[in-house]
C-alpha cells in the first residue's frame, strides 16, 4: 500500500491527509473523483495571436494561431477551429456515455461541424454580438438501434448531456443538428 501511495503521490494523483487517508484526484481535474462535479484548468502563454495551452494534469499541449486575416501566421489551428472541433468531439464522448447507459452498441462516428461568424465584431470592433451566428452539426453514427424512437432518445439525451452542445444552445447560437443512424 505504501508503494502504491507513493507512486500515486509522485504522479500527482493522490495526497496523504493528516488522518492518513488517501484522497484521490482526477489527473485532468483539481477536484476529487468522489464529487459529482469537477474543475478543469488550462493555462496559456504566447506572443501575438499564437498561444501554447496546457491543461493541468496532462502532458498534452495545444498550439493555437490565427488566420492571416486576424494577424496570425496560420502555424496551428485557430481557437475557432478548436471551438467547433470540441463541439463535435464532445458530442461523440457524450453519445458514447449515453449509448452505454442505454445498452447500445456503437461503431464509427463521422461528425462535421460548420459555423458562421460575423467577423466585424472580432476583427473591426464593430457593435454587435461576437458569438457564432449559426452552427450546423451533422452526425453519422453506426449503431445497433433499430427503433427510430430509441434513436431519437439517444440523440436528445446526447445533446442534453453534452456540455459544449449546451454551451452553444444556451448562448443563443442558432445551432442545428442532423443525426443519421447507420447500421452497425
Amino acid at each position: 500500500m505504501v508503494f502504491y501511495t507513493q507512486t500515486l503521490r509522485r504522479q500527482g494523483l493522490a495526497t496523504l491527509r493528516s488522518s492518513s487517508r488517501i484522497s484521490f484526484y482526477r489527473p485532468f481535474s483539481q477536484s476529487s473523483r468522489y464529487l459529482n462535479k469537477f474543475s478543469v484548468r488550462v493555462s496559456g502563454t504566447g506572443r501575438g495571436v499564437a498561444q501554447t495551452i496546457k491543461a493541468d494534469g496532462h502532458l498534452h499541449v495545444i498550439q493555437t494561431d490565427a488566420y492571416k486575416f486576424f494577424e496570425g501566421h496560420e502555424s496551428a489551428p485557430t481557437p475557432l477551429v478548436y471551438n467547433l472541433g470540441s463541439l463535435g468531439s464532445c458530442a461523440q464522448v457524450a453519445g458514447s456515455l449515453v449509448a452505454k447507459s442505454l445498452g447500445v452498441k456503437l461503431g464509427e462516428w463521422n461528425v462535421t461541424v460548420k459555423g458562421n461568424l460575423d467577423t466585424r465584431v472580432l476583427a473591426e470592433g464593430k457593435e454587435g454580438n461576437g458569438n457564432w451566428e449559426s452552427i450546423e452539426v451533422d452526425v453519422r453514427v453506426q449503431t445497433d438501434i433499430e427503433d427510430e424512437n430509441v434513436f431519437s432518445k439517444f440523440v436528445s439525451e446526447t445533446e442534453r448531456r453534452c456540455p459544449i452542445m449546451q454551451l452553444f444552445k444556451q448562448s443563443g447560437t442558432g445551432l442545428k443538428s442532423n443525426w443519421v443512424n447507420e447500421k452497425l
